[in-house]
């Protein structure tokens, strides 16, 4: 049987640690590294529901500090569906910064985003060829035409930090493109997001006594048409080692259908190799909406690898935001 939605909508990949997806979440956090910055996402959501989730993201980003601006390539990769439903796209990310005084920035980014779409035909099985002497009842493989389709997407967004705090909002699918399999109308809404944070400094140690603690209290919401979500949670890092607790959802204040938003309950691990300024992290959210007995919950990989060479160690830290890292 055809086992995809041809006609409908896909969501947009998300990751539980979205501060370790900063190109990602928004293009104006490119660039916010001493030079240069290499990160990997992977999601796996849902592992018990057959055609579950699977997310990977690679990016790059370089701080053109004589420019004051910063450059990114992000590649991301999203599989969803017995069908094999997948997206591929490859984006080139710009942001500028600015100085509003000495200790608050601001930085305006852009993403444009190419964008594959298809499925893979093998895995669709059809009535026809499950029913010698042709279709009964269902669609037949010559009745649904399936071409894979691809586009221009754009993305722009705006961060604004000090060293204790930080905002940003970003718009994607601005030009809303056409997204159908099947030569119809099938826009890929504009998706709004909002995310920000504080850091509370509990410690400060030096470089190798690692007795730096803190706090970081976040926040991320984002709507898409009628749908919309809130994660909130807060992270404790004592290096180099952090522990974060998350919230997904708005229940109380949005319901779908009758239904609750309530989505899960996510643990985020973190361990930072200092000597390496390689920080690796890990999550797994808990269900706790309908599909709880069903889904097995979600896993996440993160790694984030900054290197810079010694003459730009030693210039000012001023494009570090200070949001966690998980």
């Amino acid at each position: 049987m055809l086992s995809i939605v041809l006609g409908g909508t896909c969501q947009d990949m998300q990751f539980t640690q979205f501060n370790a997806a900063p190109l990602y979440l928004n293009p104006a956090f490119t660039g916010a590294t001493i030079e240069h910055r290499f990160a990997t996402n992977y999601r796996n959501q849902w592992t018990a529901i057959p055609g579950h989730f699977v997310n990977y993201t690679f990016a790059y980003d370089y701080n053109l500090a004589e420019f004051n601006s910063g450059i990114g390539l992000l590649f991301a990769r999203e599989q969803a569906g017995t069908g094999g439903l997948g997206n591929t796209e490859i984006g080139f990310l710009y942001s500028y910064h600015f100085r509003i005084d000495n200790k608050v920035f601001i930085q305006p980014g852009i993403k444009f985003n190419y964008i594959s779409r298809g499925v893979d035909f093998s895995k669709l099985v059809f009535n026809d060829q499950l029913a010698r002497g042709g279709p009964a009842n269902g669609p037949s493989s010559d009745d649904i035409e399936l071409n894979n389709v691809s586009y221009i997407d754009v993305t722009a967004g705006f961060l604004v930090y000090s060293a204790k705090y930080w905002a940003g909002v970003s718009f994607n699918h601005i030009n809303e493109p056409n997204q159908s399999l099947t030569n119809d109308e099938s826009p890929l809404f504009m998706k709004f997001s909002a995310h920000g944070g504080y850091k509370i400094e509990l410690s400060e140690g030096g470089r190798k006594t690692l007795n730096t603690s803190y706090f970081n209290i976040a926040a991320h919401y984002k709507a898409q048409q009628k749908f919309d979500q809130l994660d909130l949670g807060v992270y404790y890092t004592r290096e180099p080692f952090t522990f974060g607790v998350w919230y997904r959802g708005l229940p109380g204040i949005k319901s779908y259908e009758g239904v609750l938003n309530n989505d899960a309950l996510a643990i985020i691990l973190g361990y930072q190799v200092i000597d390496y300024n390689l920080k690796i992290g890990y999550s797994y959210d808990v269900t706790v909406s309908r599909l709880a007995a069903n889904s097995a919950g979600s896993h996440e990989i993160s790694l984030i690898y900054e290197v810079a060479s010694k003459k730009k160690k030693r210039r000012s830290r001023r494009f570090f935001v200070p949001c966690a890292k998980f």
